[in-house]
């Protein structure tokens, strides 16, 4: 029987050369494999939970077979009927939607006065200590937003909560309810909080504007309230319709600030609404309301995205000189200076000190009752779950263990991750997976927090085929708390890898280096900018993270955020204060090291 040799052998049929073919590139060039396997790990993060908890609006749930006359499983239209149309509907959900209404409008209002004012004063005229007070005036959101929340209770707080009432009422002075809790109190302290949003959008837009447009308006004889609405406002408009949906879909998933304010009030929005169904095991009912807030979400951004191209007309061209010319405030400036400094003394030293001097003093105001037990007592009197001091005994510590480890995981998850999806949208040679990562990705954006934990949490609550339920575990705080800040890193990784350039991969191919040495030596090196920035900010926005992460801890993975909320519905009123500063130096801090690391300012631009 002859025997061929290698070079007498027929050739491979065509079907197997081709798969050869791919192999040997894929070796090479892994991106288009690359890109799959973040399809496919995007679609279950984020689009998943999104159909679990459709899913679950529209399916029985079991223990409401009776309400329903149906079995569980079967497809349903009952938690529908419950929550817009039934008996209760009004307390499910139109009130706590009036509510979140007129919290949304307040809070706006407020911010765009307060911050649209401090924008005006530091970028358009020569008040003194103009950069000063624009770095000064963005400080509140370095705090968590319920800090501002604690401090009002701890001024104004009277005797129908639970614990030592406040300031005001200690002296004295009678604290009406409608002062110290409900819509009020928490649209003043969501005002303090997100006025920065505007500050800066605002702040940015204003200094773009050519005063010479102006000068020209007024040299036609044009008064100056014809220039603000003829000229000012319009090119304006982006950046205020901007600010206005921003603070309106940040309000929309707060949940700190209504629960704190809200609760003794009886006084419920969306959020905390949806937080109740939770708690109260009513899973078809939180699936209905979660689908509302993130349609709202949705339908938020997608305005702001058809106004942002209504109003791309807007657009002015100018010299530089021009743009940069300050209004003269004469006598004014020192007071409106006074201003802005009054601003920064009630957005961020009087809660802090507040904080700091309900911790240090047993009665409110009175400095003779000078006392370190609420951070450093073994035992403290009347104190059963929580009977000493927040630096004794283990729960700050494990606290402060858990969200450093599980923060700082998601970080360095949501980074790498961010950088890949970049590297696969402008690196990948097909279209379609380029537009699918790059929109879904950014999905989590469009939803409020507290709706897409709800959404996790429907999805990951229980086995679902070879996913093992994982609610209670370390694993979903990182999953979840990577995948809400994705948005960030993504579009991070996308803009950082446009402007790295092919040749150097190429020369490296060329030279024998696989993908992972030329990711290793060549891209994530050059890149480390972007990745430092990308694990450092939602570093900093995780630690003061509630809304997200309420509902999908439990006893065994507190953070210091729901360790300060859970000190609160004790009754702990001093306790909660401790640690809520706590967070606050913490966040302050890595928020000041990430503008040293990255030679960045949050007020970049403003006040320059």
């Amino acid at each position: 029987m002859a025997v061929l040799t290698k070079a007498e052998a027929p050739p491979p049929p065509p079907g197997r050369r081709r798969l050869l073919y791919r192999l040997q590139v894929l070796r090479h060039d892994p991106t288009a494999a690359l890109g799959l396997i973040l399809v496919v790990v995007l679609g279950y993060l984020v689009v998943a939970p999104l159909v679990a908890v459709l899913s679950d609006s529209a399916r029985l749930q079991y223990g409401d077979e009776i309400h329903a006359g149906q079995r569980p499983g079967e497809w349903t239209g009952y938690y529908l009927w419950r929550v817009f149309r039934s008996q209760i509907s009004g307390l499910l959900f139109w009130e706590p939607l009036l509510n979140t209404l007129v919290v949304s409008v307040g809070t706006t209002l407020f911010a765009l006065i307060v911050g649209g004012g401090m924008a005006w004063l530091v970028t358009r005229t020569n008040v003194p200590g103009r950069k000063w007070l624009a770095g000064a005036l963005v400080v509140p959101y370095m705090l968590p937003s319920w800090t501002f929340s604690l401090a009002w209770l701890t001024l104004f707080k009277n005797e129908r909560a639970a614990g030592q009432v406040g300031i005001l009422q200690s002296v004295g002075i009678r604290t009406p309810d409608w002062l110290a809790y409900g819509p009020l109190p928490i649209i003043v302290t969501l005002g303090l909080h997100y006025y920065p949003f505007v500050l800066l959008l605002v702040g940015n837009a204003l200094r773009r504007i050519d005063v010479q447009l102006e000068d020209s308006a007024r040299i036609l004889g044009a008064p100056q309230r014809t220039v603000i609405r003829r000229i000012v406002v319009p090119l304006m408009l982006p950046a205020l319709s901007s600010a206005v949906l921003l603070v309106i879909g940040r309000v929309l998933g707060t949940f700190g600030t209504p629960y704190v304010l809200g609760l003794p009030a009886d006084y419920r929005v969306l959020s905390t609404g949806l937080f109740q169904s939770i708690r109260d095991r009513s899973t078809g009912v939180a699936s209905v309301i979660a689908m509302v807030i993130v349609a709202i979400g949705i339908l938020i951004v997608l305005a702001d995205t058809r106004m942002m191209r209504e109003h791309r007309r807007f657009v002015t061209v100018g010299g530089k000189g021009a743009m940069d010319r300050l209004g003269d405030l004469r006598r004014w400036r020192w007071p409106a200076f006074a201003l802005g400094v009054v601003v920064f003394v009630v957005s961020v030293l009087v809660p802090v000190l507040t904080l700091l001097l309900s911790t240090v003093t047993r009665t409110p105001l009175d400095l003779s009752t000078f006392t370190l037990d609420y951070w450093l007592a073994e035992r403290l009197p009347g104190a059963v779950g929580f009977p000493h001091g927040v630096f004794r005994g283990s729960e700050l510590w494990a606290a402060a263990w858990n969200s450093l480890r599980i923060v700082g995981l998601a970080s360095i998850i949501c980074a790498v991750l961010g950088l890949l999806i970049g590297y696969v949208v402008v690196r990948g040679t097909a279209p379609r997976v380029a537009a699918f990562l790059r929109q879904v990705s950014f999905l989590p954006y469009l939803i409020p927090g507290i709706a897409f934990a709800a959404a996790s949490l429907s999805l990951f609550a229980v086995a679902r085929g070879p996913i093992p339920a994982l609610y209670g575990t370390t694993f979903l705080l990182i999953l979840v708390m990577a995948v809400t800040h994705l948005p960030y890193s993504s579009r991070s990784g996308i803009a950082a890898m446009t402007q790295l350039g092919r040749e150097p991969e190429e020369a490296a191919q060329i030279a024998g280096a696989s993908w992972w040495q030329r990711m290793s030596r060549i891209v994530f090196p050059i890149q480390k900018g972007a990745l430092v920035t990308g694990i450092i900010l939602p570093f900093v926005s995780g630690l003061k993270e509630l809304s997200i992460v309420i509902m999908l801890t439990t006893t065994g993975t507190q953070l210091l955020t729901t360790l300060s909320i859970g000190l609160v519905d004790y009754g702990y009123t001093q306790l909660a204060n401790a640690v809520v500063l706590v967070i606050a130096l913490v966040s302050f801090t890595m928020t000041y090291l990430t503008q040293r690391l990255t030679n960045s300012s949050l007020a970049s631009g403003l006040g320059g």
